[in-house]
């Protein structure tokens, strides 16, 4: 008979590529001397588990940061003290590198200040850890450790406190975000009340957090399959207002990732903040500035809210091409989604498909004007602003010719627009 069910979680675990390689085994062959043991932890479990995939590895172990750094380098490999005061030492392996960090628990805690000493026992390691998912360990042979039961919870897409809830936001506030984004990654059914109910009491805490820290966690969460459920609940809660300085459009924003199997773009939180804020361009601004975005981000992102509020304008309708010419490849395909969510969002129609005009948006040659202001000082035009005035009045009408003037057209008509 073929047993075509699907694996246990010991089979999943055991089966792990990542913990058969010859790089971690190298760590673990390191690190466990005298008695001491090391465990994967965290994340590579917990999407194992979830058949997600595993981008890094984080390590726990007994053994003291010091014994770590003189095992590894001993054993050939590189060791970084990277966060060696709070336990972490980071080591490189085949080319791979491993966060290493010793058992740990508290024995006073003032807000994110906890006194923390180095321990041994792998419960006291685990209930210092944020959610019952993530406070799984996996050993070199791919047995799982459970000590506060979250496999359960972990299979089951259950995102709950370890201990109280309260207790462990006060800890570190930014755990609210990560509540959101973890049940926005890997959640199953409705949010946890006790832990919905806790980030809404301690909602105030997200003002005493960096603006680094929030605009990191919440690039991660617009990223994240669920992220527009999760969106509209902080919304609804007033934590949205408080994280980023506004309210949110979560219909638009669901209408967004309703798109997600057309466009990877979707996901990405320079898109996701221009339909959720874009209100006016200072929204947009404002948002940029709380969450501390680059140069880069913030370009992006005027691009396409200019793009989406052309496509939006009543009683216009842009061809693709001066799209394209206007806003470039990325500008007119984020203006294009944008545009489509909120059409999607209000109920309201736009000529043509969201594929054929994505496709167009995709695939069509970007539109270069073919003069330049060298062509004109050549036909005997002095540089200075008149040049300026003159090269913009010619790309206007090449672009009311729908981009089919030549060059030789666009020189031959200079004496009538100068």
């Amino acid at each position: 008979m073929n047993d075509m069910s699907e694996p246990t979680a010991a089979e999943r675990l055991r089966a792990a590529s990542w913990l058969h390689t010859p790089g971690i085994q190298a760590v673990f062959a390191a690190v466990e001397q005298d008695g001491d043991l090391a465990r994967v932890v965290g994340g590579a479990v917990r999407n194992t588990l979830l058949s997600h995939p595993v981008p890094d590895v984080d390590i726990a172990t007994t053994a003291t940061p010091e014994q770590v750094m003189t095992r590894s380098s001993a054993a050939g490999l590189k060791a970084i003290g990277t966060g060696i005061d709070h336990g972490t030492v980071t080591v490189v392996s085949d080319g791979f590198a491993y966060e290493v960090t010793t058992l740990r628990e508290d024995v006073e805690t003032f807000g994110r200040q906890a006194r923390v000493v180095f321990g041994k026992s792998w419960k006291r390691d685990a209930e210092r850890r944020d959610f019952t998912l993530n406070a799984l360990y996996v050993d070199r042979d791919g047995n799982l450790h459970d000590p506060l039961g979250g496999l359960e919870d972990c299979l089951a897409g259950r995102v709950r406190f370890i201990g109280d809830p309260d207790t462990r936001l006060r800890e570190d506030y930014l755990r609210i975000l990560r509540f959101f984004r973890i049940h926005a990654s890997y959640g199953q059914g409705e949010m946890d009340e006790e832990a919905l109910g806790a980030c809404m009491r301690q909602r105030d805490g997200l003002r005493h957090l960096s603006a680094e820290r929030i605009g990191h966690e919440m690039r991660r969460l617009l990223q994240a399959p669920l992220a527009a459920e999760a969106v509209r609940t902080m919304n609804d809660t007033g934590l949205w207002e408080i994280a980023t300085g506004g309210l949110a459009r979560s219909g638009d924003y669901a209408a967004l990732r309703g798109l997600d199997a057309l466009a990877a773009e979707t996901r990405d939180p320079e898109l996701g903040l221009v339909v959720l804020s874009g209100f006016v361009r200072e929204d947009l601004e404002r948002v940029c500035d709380r969450l501390r975005h680059s140069n880069a981000e913030r370009i992006r992102m005027r691009t396409a809210w200019e793009a989406m509020k052309k496509l939006r304008r009543p009683g216009e309708e842009p061809t693709v091409a001066s799209l394209l010419h206007r806003f470039g490849r990325q500008g007119a395909v984020d203006g294009v989604l944008a545009a489509w969510a909120t059409r999607i969002a209000q109920n309201s129609d736009g000529s043509g498909s969201l594929e054929e005009v994505l496709s167009l948006a995709r695939s069509e040659p970007v539109p270069e004007f073919p003069v330049r202001g060298a062509d004109l000082i050549a036909l005997g035009y002095r540089p200075g602003r008149d040049l300026g005035v003159l090269l913009e009045r010619l790309e206007d009408e090449w672009c009311k010719s729908g981009f089919t003037l030549m060059k030789e057209q666009l020189l031959a008509s200079a004496d009538d627009l100068s």
